[in-house]
């Protein structure tokens, strides 16, 4: 762009400066700290928009030091100042929201916004900047198709984040004179939305069979499959929700803040239209396995929804909750397939999950001790020195685990079912070493935040894994010879 350090440079916020909409962020806002008041948004919107906004903006204030800016663009903006360019916010964000974000930045020398009786967007902006600037009196930046008008007012037109269409229609106009092109949404993208790689968990659901030795019942293996996806379908919509909630805690956390919504690579409002047809999905499916799975599927959502709500702040019940929701997926398996989960079964795996469970937590805590940091964990109800308790009681129910474990080794059902049951022993090892292994790695700040992940992707657990498995197979069908 030509250098003219005369006329002002106009930013829009809403997808150009920053790659979210306030708007729909404050209002997911509003739901999770002020629930009730969700019901009042029919009514500011039907005072005009511009009332919603500030309606909004009174209520929630969004922290503008964690938006997701588009980097090339500010960095560019910088530049753009301290060469002696006049920079103006001008956006259809409430003028609170925008002046936060003036000030966090500090680059703007004006802010230019809706104030609860206008809504500064499309044609009311052009005409209001046409009157401060005078006609092309100013070089305008913005990203949507609301800002066409305001393009054809201005003397050149930067295009940022923009969709093709837009682009060809701003370019039609003749005066773009710069792109920053806009980050295209991924499959990879859409996989990190619905968290296809915490399906996995859900293969718990099949539990059930393996322990009943149910390996030749070819119509219960397909009606748990049926389940599993009903499942898996129903945890995305709750994954989608939770990360919508969440978004401002995400954003302070260094792996957290990649997420698709947390980095605005996705849309928010994307993920509330999804995030009902994948539940509506789930429930249909459910519905082809049978009433008591669907009983169960809903204890699981219900369960979820808290947790994401209320309980993941709450001390100790956390990591009891996240222990039940993993159980949980035993029992509705249980209940696709037919069969009831034996006490034993439940005890080891709950008593392993609540061991994983702390383990997230210890995990998360790890980063607030090596800074020294003795805050409480955003969002959460721990603080640093919370550490070595958690640790504590993580190692000892995973141990715990192993105790339930070798008790069931004992009993009469063990002699029927297997062939060589002596052979079983190892699995009681084999989990002790791997509680051991787990605990060890977060103990040296080495553990994902997410367990199940690390354990997926280590060749120790993995190894474990298989030794625990071969161990079973060689108890159920004994020696060849």
């Amino acid at each position: 762009m030509t250098q003219d350090s005369s006329r002002p440079l106009v930013v829009d916020l809403d997808g150009t400066l920053v790659q979210t909409d306030t708007l729909h962020e404050q209002a997911l806002a509003l739901a999770r700290e002020h629930p009730m008041q969700v019901f009042l948004l029919p009514a500011w919107l039907s005072r005009g928009k511009a009332q919603l906004k500030q309606q909004l903006a009174q209520r929630v204030a969004l922290d503008a030091a964690t938006l997701p800016y588009n980097a090339d663009l500010l960095d560019w903006l910088k530049t753009q100042k301290a060469a002696g360019r006049t920079l103006v916010l001008c956006t259809a964000a409430d003028a609170q929201t925008a002046q936060a974000v003036a000030r966090h930045l500090g680059i703007f020398d004006e802010v230019l916004a809706s104030d609860g009786q206008t809504n500064l967007s499309a044609g009311r902006k052009a005409d209001g900047l046409v009157r401060r600037f005078g006609p092309q009196g100013f070089d305008y930046v913005g990203n949507s198709r609301d800002d066409l008008p305001v393009w054809q007012a201005a003397r050149r037109a930067v295009v940022a984040n923009a969709p093709a269409g837009v682009l060809k229609a701003a370019q039609r106009h003749g005066n773009v004179d710069k792109v920053f092109p806009a980050q295209g949404m991924q499959a990879r993208d859409w996989r990190r939305v619905l968290r296809v790689h915490q399906w996995l968990k859900n293969l718990l659901l099949f539990l059930p069979l393996l322990a009943a030795h149910q390996f030749g019942n070819a119509a219960a293996w397909g009606t748990v499959l049926l389940a599993f996806l009903s499942f898996s379908l129903c945890a995305s919509a709750v994954y989608i929700g939770n990360d919508l909630l969440d978004l401002a805690s995400d954003r302070l956390h260094p792996r957290k803040r990649l997420r698709p919504f947390a980095s605005g690579r996705v849309p928010v409002a994307w993920g509330v239209a999804v995030a009902p047809l994948l539940l509506a999905a789930s429930v249909a499916l459910g519905c082809g396995v049978g009433p008591g799975f669907v009983g169960w599927l809903a204890v699981y959502f219900a369960l979820t929804c808290w947790y994401s709500v209320t309980l993941k702040r709450l001390v100790l019940l956390d990591c009891m909750t996240l222990a039940s929701l993993y159980t949980l997926r035993i029992v509705a398996g249980g209940a696709a397939a037919g069969l009831m989960p034996s006490h034993w079964l439940l005890a080891v795996s709950g008593f392993v999950f609540l061991s994983l469970s702390f383990l997230k937590r210890h995990a998360e805590l790890r980063p607030l001790i090596e800074r020294g940091d003795n805050a409480a964990a955003h969002g959460r109800g721990y603080v640093a020195q919370d550490a070595p308790l958690v640790q504590m009681l993580g190692i000892g129910a995973g141990y715990a685990a192993a105790v339930v474990l070798a008790l069931y080794l004992h009993g009469e059902t063990v002699q029927a079912l297997y062939r060589l049951p002596h052979a079983i022993l190892l699995t009681v090892g084999v989990l002790v070493f791997w509680i051991s292994w787990l605990w060890l790695k977060s103990h040296r700040g080495e553990m994902h935040d997410d367990p199940v992940i690390f354990a997926v992707k280590d060749r120790v657990s993995l190894a474990c894994g298989a030794v625990f498995a071969a161990s079973l197979a060689l108890a159920t069908l004994g020696l060849p010879w």
